[in-house]
């Protein structure tokens, strides 16, 4: 297993022996409706609470529900865990657990050569055989043998484990992903207590339903501590991780960064209207807003994207923050709206979480495809700032400054994430508010000489004021206004004006956040390795790993892209060269390249899943040749 030396040590708890681990990869794969999410996100809960370090990858199918057993409807739970620092989902799979041929066939080649195996031998029929496209049972016919297996029908496993409760046919296999998790809690000598409140939880009101599914629990569990196992299945032991004291919970980015933009409207004392219309993977955003209305937060769920972004601009001219959010199909349809409110001049969040594309593309994939989108996608010169987080728990600090830009400078502020982060989870330390300093949003009450145009001369924002309020009756829109009277301009030298005032507002930005810092390494050197968003997990671990086999290699991670921390050009000019890895055809280090005049390279991915460590490191290793 990778870098997972590891001496067996005798178990007396155990009939089996017990292997220590530093890390390890698991992955649990079945069809769309074998709840391989609620599987992961169980055993995910369980390793938290153990006090591992993790990341989780849900690698949800596009298809709402196809047809069962095809290769296009595997849905499939990742989790890396460890006694190290983790920052990434991890790169080839320790264990695969695969409910049927089709979650075997799609997922085989991300297991390690001598990596466990779990299979349902129940699901291995003639029927799925031939809808994974195998002409023979790979169980049966050799074709694992590179691999430790494990079969088990779990089918019959599970239905006499429920009998019981006499739940029917149907019902009853769909226990079948308990019993894998009590197994899998077994193999990994974690504890079934907090899984069975869970279960006891969500089906309060349905006792017959979560005893069933205890029962199968268990019965996985038990199956594990009494059968005769293979040779080589071991319960295996992954030390707690060391980490700095404090609460911590599991989160992943869509609470993160809902969590992130309350946090941001209570610094800046200001209510939020959070308007959109469901899209795959932003959807959740509106969810988990919607249940904390307690933070003066409201929701809106418009008819359609335009209506959803022009309902948060109202809430922002009215005098609340407006905050829209969408994938990169939405983001296209709201790009008039968003110019309208650059021209307007008025606060706005914009949150794009990013898929595959284009198009409807890959619905349910990850991709960072829109940077140039975020930049550029709008008519006419429309410059505002960009920010990206990093991780899930980074979408916690990453919307509260987003709301502080928004506000101080009066812009729409746009805010990439992405699918991966978005679902992915990881152990966050919560922090105390009091840490984060307010900035309480300043409306203006004179109407001694007020017009809309009177500008900050330090952030060049216009003033905020409430309509209505008498004596600040004002009107503005879309049309060019006069720089001095805010009243409707055609003039050219105006127009000149304020396009330069619009662009030096944004690019003044730049005082005001901090400078780049390296993340990982020394701040000149050989090699550079740039990121931003998501790329981040995969990026640290590599440039980790190489640095500790002495290759002179830094890791630089960009959160400011629009616009750039004002020493970012001197910073990667201490660089021999500098590598992009991106997932897209290379924007990032288009825009470096025609910004700073650096002979920046890319390493490019589109293929909807996120870098692994070693494609990163090979990059690396290859540049430094």
């Amino acid at each position: 297993m990778s870098a997972k030396t590891q001496e067996a040590v005798a178990d007396a708890s155990h009939s089996s022996q017990s292997q220590a681990l530093e890390d390890v990869v698991v992955r649990f794969a079945g069809d769309s409706g074998d709840g391989m999410q609620l599987t992961g996100s169980n055993f995910t809960e369980v390793t938290a609470l153990f006090g591992n370090d993790l990341a989780t990858f849900p690698d949800f199918p596009a298809e709402i529900r196809a047809p069962a057993g095809s290769t296009f409807g595997v849905s499939a739970f990742q989790i890396y865990f460890g006694s190290e620092d983790i920052t990434t989902s991890g790169d080839a799979v320790d264990v695969l657990v695969a409910m049927n041929p089709a979650a075997l066939t799609t997922n085989l080649e991300t297991v390690v050569p001598g990596g466990l195996v779990i299979a349902d031998a129940g699901a291995f029929n003639e029927k799925n055989l031939k809808k994974a496209n195998y002409d023979s049972n790979p169980l049966e016919d050799g074709s694992l043998d590179a691999y430790r297996l494990l079969t088990i029908d779990i089918h019959s496993q599970v239905l006499a484990a429920v009998e019981e409760f006499e739940l029917g046919h149907k019902a009853a296999l769909r226990c079948k992903n308990m019993w894998t998790l009590g197994l899998v809690l077994w193999l990994f000598d974690r504890e079934k207590d907090t899984t069975i409140e869970n279960l006891q939880k969500k089906f309060a009101g349905k006792p017959e339903i979560a005893n069933a599914n205890i029962a199968a629990l268990n019965a996985g569990h038990a199956y594990g501590e009494t059968a005769e196992l293979p040779t080589g299945v071991n319960v295996y032991k992954v030390p707690k991780a060391k980490v700095a004291p404090g609460t911590y919970r599991n989160v992943n980015g869509t609470q993160a960064l809902a969590w992130g933009l309350i946090a941001g409207g209570q610094l800046a004392d200001i209510n939020l209207l959070f308007a959109s219309y469901p899209i795959t993977p932003a959807s959740g955003l509106l969810h988990a807003l919607a249940a904390r209305k307690e933070f003066d937060v409201t929701t809106f769920q418009a008819e359609d994207e335009i209506a959803a972004v022009c309902a948060a601009i109202g809430a922002s001219f009215a005098g609340s923050l407006g905050i829209t959010s969408s994938a990169g199909p939405g983001i296209a349809l709201k790009t008039e709206a968003i110019s309208l409110a650059v021209s307007a001049e008025l606060p706005l969040v914009v949150v794009n979480t990013q898929r595959g594309g284009p198009s409807t593309g890959l619905p349910t994939k990850t991709e960072q495809s829109d940077l140039l989108q975020a930049f550029y996608g709008r008519h006419g010169d429309t410059p505002l700032p960009v920010i990206a987080s990093s991780s899930p728990s980074d979408c916690f600090e990453v919307a509260i400054e987003a709301v502080r830009l928004a506000t101080k400078y009066m812009t729409p502020v746009m805010l990439l994430s992405d699918g991966y982060i978005s679902n992915a989870s990881e152990p966050w330390l919560i922090p105390d508010i009091k840490d984060f300093a307010a900035f309480p949003v300043e409306f203006h009450r004179d109407p001694e000489g007020f017009n809309p145009s009177l500008r900050d001369p330090d952030s060049l924002a216009r003033v905020w004021a409430k309509p209505g309020t008498p004596g600040l009756e004002h009107r503005i829109g879309g049309i060019e206004k006069s720089y001095e009277t805010g009243n409707i301009s055609y003039d050219p030298d105006n127009h000149q004006l304020m396009t330069d005032t619009r662009q030096a507002k944004v690019a003044g930005i730049s005082a005001d956040i901090p400078q780049q810092e390296v993340a990982l390494g020394e701040n000149k050197g050989k090699l550079a390795v740039v990121g931003w968003g998501s790329t981040f997990g995969p990026i640290h671990q590599a440039v980790k790993r190489c640095r500790l086999e002495g290759l002179d290699v830094s890791h630089v991670h960009v959160r400011y892209l629009c616009p750039f921390p004002a020493n970012l050009k001197a910073l990667l000019s201490g660089f021999d060269k500098v590598l992009v890895p991106e997932m897209n055809t290379g924007q990032l280090v288009k825009i470096l390249r025609s910004e700073f005049l650096i002979d920046a390279k890319g390493l490019n991915k589109v293929s909807g899943q996120p870098f692994k460590i070693r494609e990163i490191s090979n990059a690396i290793k290859a540049e430094l040749a």
